[in-house]
């Protein structure tokens, strides 16, 4: 079966950033990497290593399982957390990394409302609310 290819968020259409890397450092300096759990990050790091140049590629769930090492609902997790933040499109099997722009709204990866920006005091480094949770977490098991 032949898949055609289609743009799924054209007004989201990615470019190759002006900085060396072809991975958008508005990744790291709007804070998305924070909100990303590692298979998250792994997920989108494949899409944007296989993508096209309009960020396009078609994988089917269970070769994106096996190469990531993810279970299915696993895999399911992670695409549903990109797509919460507004990192990807999909339409199965077709997946569009989208463009980063530095005013992006930022996305919960649980429930898809916009976040907040990380607080930030004199000196003091990015901190995501979710690695505050996790850490709180952590300490409440004694960990």
């Amino acid at each position: 079966m032949k898949i055609t290819k289609q743009v799924l968020r054209p007004e989201r259409l990615r470019q190759v950033p002006e900085q060396f890397s072809w991975v958008d450092q508005a990744l790291v300096q709007c804070g998305f990497i924070d909100r990303c759990d590692a298979r998250a990050a792994a997920l989108y790091l494949f899409l944007v290593t296989v993508a096209d140049a309009q960020g396009l590629s078609y994988y089917g769930c269970t070769t994106l399982a096996r190469r990531l090492h993810l279970s299915v609902p696993e895999l399911g997790a992670a695409r549903a957390q990109l797509i919460a933040l507004d990192l990807i499109a999909y339409e199965a099997p077709l997946y569009q990394v989208l463009s980063l722009s530095r005013g992006a709204p930022r996305r919960s990866p649980r429930t898809g409302a916009a976040a907040p920006a990380p607080l930030r005091g004199p000196g003091a480094a990015a901190v995501s609310l979710a690695h505050l949770i996790e850490q709180a977490e952590l300490h409440r098991a004694g960990l």
